[in-house]
């Protein structure tokens, strides 16, 4: 009993690090702009997600796009100032979401805009080493028929900062097993 026991606590680390290796050899990368959904989500937390977004909606890849987990006190027109957007494809195609404060927060926020929109596909915007857990996180709360397109754009952490996402995405996997998506 005692040596199953070691050589399981021997194991749990080794198949940690082999999912480790895993999910830094197969981090999804940028979608094509030629594929259409009917909406885009943008995960807000990282540099080249808004304008990934902003870059698909201008080479018309969806007519509407949703930032999710913005800060409650950005107004439209700051960010349109910022990334020199007309205001215009603000107040016609882009949507500001203020609810989410973390990636279960993204799912749900993201869920509920596209359900009242009635889309059946979006395009995921997200860095790539968030990619995966963000899809978890949207999944949980979409129907199956909704086509979910991976746009990653180039992460910008580091191996610790990978090693704890990859973590969360195990930890959020052994959740929704045993208990969906709350």
């Amino acid at each position: 009993m005692i040596r199953t026991l070691a050589k399981l606590l021997l194991l749990l680390p080794l198949l940690w690090l082999a999912g480790f290796v895993w999910f830094l050899l197969a981090m999804p990368g940028a979608a094509s702009t030629d594929i259409h959904t009917d909406g885009i989500v943008v995960l807000t937390g990282g540099p080249g997600r808004l304008a990934r977004g902003v870059e698909v909606l201008a080479h018309r890849g969806a007519d509407r796009l949703l930032v999710s987990g913005v800060a409650r006190e950005v107004r439209p027109e700051d960010l349109a100032a910022e990334l020199r957007i007309d205001e215009r494809v603000f107040a016609c195609c882009i949507d500001l979401g203020k609810f989410a404060e973390d990636t279960r927060g993204n799912g749900a926020e993201i869920a509920n805009w596209a359900g009242q929109r009635g889309y059946d596909s979006l395009r995921v915007v997200t860095a790539a080493d968030h990619m995966r857990r963000a899809l978890v996180e949207i999944r949980l709360r979409l129907p199956e028929s909704v086509e979910l397109v991976a746009d990653a754009v180039p992460p910008t952490g580091n191996t610790l900062s990978y090693a704890l996402e990859y973590s969360k995405l195990l930890a959020r996997l052994g959740q929704s097993a045993v208990g969906g998506a709350a």
